[in-house]
Protein backbone atom coordinates (compact mmCIF):
# COMPACT_ATOMS: atom_id res chain seq x y z
CA UNK A 1 0.00 0.00 0.00
CA UNK A 2 1.54 3.45 -0.86
CA UNK A 3 1.69 5.93 2.34
CA UNK A 4 1.96 9.38 2.54
CA UNK A 5 3.15 10.87 5.91
CA UNK A 6 1.81 13.86 7.70
CA UNK A 7 4.96 14.56 8.45
CA UNK A 8 5.94 17.75 11.36
CA UNK A 9 9.81 17.15 11.80
CA UNK A 10 9.34 16.19 14.87
CA UNK A 11 10.21 12.86 16.71
CA UNK A 12 7.19 11.35 16.65
CA UNK A 13 5.94 12.06 12.52
CA UNK A 14 9.78 10.59 12.06
CA UNK A 15 9.50 7.54 14.27
CA UNK A 16 5.51 6.41 13.15
CA UNK A 17 7.19 6.64 9.19
CA UNK A 18 9.88 4.59 10.59
CA UNK A 19 7.45 2.33 11.73
CA UNK A 20 5.11 1.63 8.54
CA UNK A 21 8.14 1.11 6.28
CA UNK A 22 9.52 -1.64 9.03
CA UNK A 23 6.36 -3.34 8.44
CA UNK A 24 6.54 -3.35 4.94
CA UNK A 25 4.49 -0.28 3.39
CA UNK A 26 6.18 2.06 0.68
CA UNK A 27 6.58 5.51 1.94
CA UNK A 28 5.80 7.78 -1.59
CA UNK A 29 5.78 11.39 0.50
CA UNK A 30 5.67 13.16 3.17
CA UNK A 31 3.25 16.19 3.64
CA UNK A 32 4.00 19.41 5.37
CA UNK A 33 1.64 21.49 6.45
CA UNK A 34 3.22 25.47 7.32
CA UNK A 35 0.89 27.08 9.77
CA UNK A 36 1.06 30.74 10.36
CA UNK A 37 -0.63 30.66 13.76
CA UNK A 38 1.75 29.36 16.18
CA UNK A 39 -0.52 28.00 19.05
CA UNK A 40 -2.16 25.95 15.70
CA UNK A 41 -4.32 23.33 17.51
CA UNK A 42 -3.56 20.86 14.52
CA UNK A 43 -0.17 21.62 13.76
CA UNK A 44 3.66 21.79 14.65
CA UNK A 45 4.89 25.11 14.26
CA UNK A 46 9.01 25.06 15.87
CA UNK A 47 11.42 24.85 12.59
CA UNK A 48 8.83 23.61 9.94
CA UNK A 49 11.10 25.15 7.20
CA UNK A 50 13.75 22.25 8.23
CA UNK A 51 10.74 19.51 7.42
CA UNK A 52 12.20 19.83 3.37
CA UNK A 53 16.45 18.93 4.48
CA UNK A 54 14.82 15.53 6.77
CA UNK A 55 12.70 14.75 3.13
CA UNK A 56 16.03 15.36 1.70
CA UNK A 57 18.19 13.08 4.18
CA UNK A 58 15.64 9.97 3.17
CA UNK A 59 15.15 10.59 -0.70
CA UNK A 60 11.57 11.05 -0.18
CA UNK A 61 9.77 14.12 -1.66
CA UNK A 62 8.01 16.48 0.11
CA UNK A 63 4.65 18.05 -0.17
CA UNK A 64 4.14 21.75 1.53
CA UNK A 65 1.25 23.51 1.75
CA UNK A 66 0.15 26.72 4.03
CA UNK A 67 -2.55 27.38 6.43
CA UNK A 68 -3.65 30.37 8.42
CA UNK A 69 -3.78 28.10 11.21
CA UNK A 70 -7.53 28.97 11.87
CA UNK A 71 -9.39 26.25 14.55
CA UNK A 72 -11.72 23.93 11.95
CA UNK A 73 -10.80 25.93 8.79
CA UNK A 74 -7.28 24.80 8.66
CA UNK A 75 -8.60 21.22 8.08
CA UNK A 76 -9.92 21.88 5.03
CA UNK A 77 -6.29 23.22 3.88
CA UNK A 78 -5.14 19.47 5.25
CA UNK A 79 -7.66 17.35 3.13
CA UNK A 80 -6.63 19.99 -0.05
CA UNK A 81 -3.19 19.03 0.40
CA UNK A 82 -3.69 14.83 0.92
CA UNK A 83 -5.88 15.45 -2.14
CA UNK A 84 -2.92 16.92 -4.03
CA UNK A 85 -1.34 13.81 -2.65
CA UNK A 86 -3.52 11.45 -4.03
CA UNK A 87 -3.17 13.17 -7.31
CA UNK A 88 0.84 13.27 -7.63
CA UNK A 89 1.42 10.39 -5.39
CA UNK A 90 -1.76 7.77 -6.12
CA UNK A 91 -1.37 7.72 -1.76
CA UNK A 92 -3.92 4.94 -0.70
CA UNK A 93 -3.07 5.62 3.01
CA UNK A 94 -2.14 8.52 5.85
CA UNK A 95 -0.16 8.04 8.47
CA UNK A 96 0.51 10.13 11.52
CA UNK A 97 2.08 10.47 14.46
CA UNK A 98 -0.72 10.40 16.41
CA UNK A 99 0.11 9.37 20.78
CA UNK A 100 -2.86 10.66 22.71
CA UNK A 101 -4.60 13.82 20.91
CA UNK A 102 -8.12 12.42 19.98
CA UNK A 103 -8.36 15.66 18.16
CA UNK A 104 -6.16 15.50 15.75
CA UNK A 105 -6.78 11.50 15.40
CA UNK A 106 -10.31 12.10 15.02
CA UNK A 107 -10.28 14.73 12.09
CA UNK A 108 -7.63 13.20 10.23
CA UNK A 109 -9.61 9.91 10.12
CA UNK A 110 -12.52 11.88 8.95
CA UNK A 111 -10.90 13.20 6.42
CA UNK A 112 -9.28 9.99 5.28
CA UNK A 113 -13.00 8.58 5.28
CA UNK A 114 -13.83 11.33 3.11
CA UNK A 115 -11.51 10.25 0.66
CA UNK A 116 -11.86 6.73 0.38
CA UNK A 117 -8.23 6.67 2.26
CA UNK A 118 -6.86 3.89 4.77
CA UNK A 119 -5.48 5.94 8.31
CA UNK A 120 -2.70 4.98 10.05
CA UNK A 121 -1.53 5.95 13.90
CA UNK A 122 1.01 3.37 14.61
CA UNK A 123 2.23 5.67 17.47
CA UNK A 124 -1.27 5.34 19.36
CA UNK A 125 -1.56 5.05 23.09
CA UNK A 126 2.23 3.70 23.13
CA UNK A 127 3.62 3.98 26.54
CA UNK A 128 4.92 7.45 26.71
CA UNK A 129 8.54 6.40 28.63
CA UNK A 130 8.21 3.30 26.27
CA UNK A 131 8.67 5.71 23.07
CA UNK A 132 11.48 7.71 24.20
CA UNK A 133 13.13 4.84 25.25
CA UNK A 134 12.36 3.34 21.79
CA UNK A 135 13.53 6.27 20.02
CA UNK A 136 16.84 6.43 21.48
CA UNK A 137 17.64 2.46 21.01
CA UNK A 138 16.84 2.63 17.29
CA UNK A 139 19.50 5.38 16.63
CA UNK A 140 16.94 8.09 16.01
CA UNK A 141 18.52 11.87 17.18
CA UNK A 142 16.53 14.92 18.11
CA UNK A 143 16.62 18.11 20.06
CA UNK A 144 14.05 19.72 22.28
CA UNK A 145 13.31 22.85 20.04
CA UNK A 146 10.90 24.50 22.31
CA UNK A 147 9.56 24.04 26.14
CA UNK A 148 6.62 25.06 27.69
CA UNK A 149 5.82 23.83 30.92
CA UNK A 150 6.99 23.85 34.93
CA UNK A 151 9.98 21.56 35.53
CA UNK A 152 11.30 22.63 31.90
CA UNK A 153 13.85 25.33 31.38
CA UNK A 154 15.75 27.11 28.63
CA UNK A 155 18.84 24.52 29.37
CA UNK A 156 16.25 21.69 27.42
CA UNK A 157 16.59 23.43 24.19
CA UNK A 158 18.97 22.86 21.25
CA UNK A 159 20.83 20.14 22.57
CA UNK A 160 20.53 16.04 22.03
CA UNK A 161 18.72 14.05 23.90
CA UNK A 162 20.26 11.10 26.07
CA UNK A 163 18.88 8.65 27.68
CA UNK A 164 19.64 9.98 30.76
CA UNK A 165 17.14 13.46 29.88
CA UNK A 166 14.37 10.67 29.76
CA UNK A 167 15.38 9.64 33.45
CA UNK A 168 15.27 12.86 34.45
CA UNK A 169 12.05 13.40 32.40
CA UNK A 170 10.85 10.60 33.75
CA UNK A 171 11.36 11.70 37.47
CA UNK A 172 9.47 15.15 36.51
CA UNK A 173 6.49 13.28 35.72
CA UNK A 174 6.59 11.28 39.14
CA UNK A 175 7.35 14.76 40.65
CA UNK A 176 4.70 16.87 39.04
CA UNK A 177 3.29 14.57 35.70
CA UNK A 178 4.67 16.19 33.34
CA UNK A 179 4.25 14.15 30.15
CA UNK A 180 7.11 12.29 29.39
CA UNK A 181 6.50 12.43 25.93
CA UNK A 182 5.51 16.21 25.31
CA UNK A 183 2.14 15.25 24.11
CA UNK A 184 0.68 17.76 26.18
CA UNK A 185 2.68 19.96 24.73
CA UNK A 186 5.42 20.49 27.14
CA UNK A 187 7.56 20.07 24.59
CA UNK A 188 8.49 20.05 20.87
CA UNK A 189 11.19 18.44 18.76
CA UNK A 190 13.20 18.52 15.72
CA UNK A 191 14.76 15.21 14.70
CA UNK A 192 18.95 15.70 13.71
CA UNK A 193 19.10 12.16 12.74
CA UNK A 194 17.39 8.45 12.09
CA UNK A 195 17.77 5.27 10.75
CA UNK A 196 15.69 5.91 7.41
CA UNK A 197 17.84 9.11 7.01
CA UNK A 198 20.79 8.59 4.74
CA UNK A 199 22.67 11.57 5.74
CA UNK A 200 22.17 13.81 9.09
CA UNK A 201 21.41 17.21 9.78
CA UNK A 202 24.01 19.27 11.37
CA UNK A 203 22.85 22.87 13.17
CA UNK A 204 25.14 25.24 12.54
CA UNK A 205 23.73 28.30 14.12
CA UNK A 206 20.49 28.29 16.36
CA UNK A 207 19.18 31.33 18.39
CA UNK A 208 17.73 31.04 21.41
CA UNK A 209 14.18 32.95 22.45
CA UNK A 210 13.33 32.96 25.89
CA UNK A 211 9.77 34.18 27.07
CA UNK A 212 9.26 33.23 30.19
CA UNK A 213 11.44 30.55 33.33
CA UNK A 214 9.67 27.96 31.83
CA UNK A 215 9.00 28.87 28.34
CA UNK A 216 11.61 28.94 24.93
CA UNK A 217 12.59 27.80 21.92
CA UNK A 218 15.01 27.64 19.31
CA UNK A 219 15.27 29.23 16.11
CA UNK A 220 17.39 26.87 13.48
CA UNK A 221 19.02 29.65 11.60
CA UNK A 222 21.69 27.17 9.58
CA UNK A 223 21.75 23.75 9.42
CA UNK A 224 23.18 20.85 6.63
CA UNK A 225 23.04 17.64 5.88
CA UNK A 226 26.39 15.67 6.05
CA UNK A 227 27.85 12.57 6.16
CA UNK A 228 26.49 9.87 9.19
CA UNK A 229 30.63 9.77 9.99
CA UNK A 230 30.79 13.28 10.15
CA UNK A 231 30.45 14.37 13.94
Amino acid sequence: MKLGVLFSSGKDSNYALHIMQERGYSIECLITIKSRNPDSYMFHTPNIDLARLQAEAMGLPLLETFTQGEKELELEDLKNAIMQAQDEYGIEGIVTGALYSNYQKDRIEKICNELGLESFSPLWHIDQEQEMRELLEKGFEFIFSSIAAYGLNSNWVGKIIFSSDVDRLVKLNEKIGLNIAGEGGEFESFVTDAPMFMKKIKINKFRLVERDEYTANVVIEDAELVDKNNK
